[in-house]
């Protein structure tokens, strides 16, 4: 059950970001001005400005504003923007962790804070929840980017690269990896000259907990609002995403 909800999650999670255009270019210029900022902005030289572009072409945000980003990463206009995380629990003990990029800590805390207790969650300590998630890489590949009509084939290129698991969910593969091969694996698509649509780490329920719809909904309703935030970057659970819950979301 574990492992259906792990991809529930991912699925719900893409669609939700689907639906909110926006709010993915806002968080991929943030990445891309924060790499430019860090490390430069030659992507040949810049790995994670490299990933940055990639996942904002991914998403088909325009050239023009990726180049924003970068100029405005290297002029130090993103000087201010921090990278921070919160841990809760939304109400019947589902556990949230939340991260987000922010210029402006104070309005962030506040912001995340009020969404907890609004909708009957609290705002943990950092590190409660840290035992609940796993991080993965996940990379998310289009079909026929791949040159092969074999997955099982994919599955044995991949596996000296830190391949754990490959899943096809409609015209998309997901190739997830630990934490410690995230790096490795990407270089494979590099040198395969497979085109990734998104890749980033997640953090990945080691365990779920299945609700009841009501109470599962009122759970996805603090996870919704809290993904509208400006400021949030990813929010990550260990519901239980059943396919009754699913359906409810409007989300198939």
């Amino acid at each position: 059950m574990a492992g259906h909800s792990k991809w529930a999650n991912i699925k719900h999670r893409k669609a939700a970001q689907d639906k909110k255009r926006a709010k993915v270019f806002t968080r991929a210029i943030k990445e891309i001005t924060i790499a430019a900022r860090d490390a430069g902005g030659d992507i040949e030289t810049n790995p994670s400005l490299r990933l940055a572009v990639q996942n904002a072409k991914g998403a088909n945000m325009p050239k023009d504003t990726i180049e924003r980003a970068i100029k405005k990463g290297v002029g130090g206009d993103g000087a201010n923007l921090v990278e921070i995380t919160f841990e809760g629990y939304a109400s019947n003990g589902i556990a949230v962790f939340v991260e987000a990029t922010t210029d402006n800590n104070n309005r962030t805390v506040a912001s995340v804070r009020s969404i907890f207790n609004k909708y009957g969650g609290n705002l943990g300590t950092n590190g409660s929840l840290s035992f609940l998630f796993e991080r993965k890489g996940i990379f998310t590949l289009k079909s026929e980017s791949i040159d092969s009509d074999d997955l099982e084939e994919v599955e044995m290129e991949l596996i000296d690269f830190g391949l754990e698991e490959l899943t096809t969910l409609d015209d998309e593969i997901i190739i997830q990896t630990s934490f410690d091969d995230y790096g490795k694996m990407q270089s494979a698509f590099d040198e395969k000259n497979w085109t990734v649509n998104n890749t980033e780490l997640q953090r990945i329920p080691m365990e779920t907990t299945t609700l009841p719809l009501e109470d599962a909904q009122s759970v996805m309703k603090l996870i919704d609002k809290m993904e509208e935030d400006e400021d949030v970057s990813a929010v990550y659970h260990n519901l239980e995403i059943t396919e009754e819950l699913m359906q409810s979301l409007s989300i198939s």
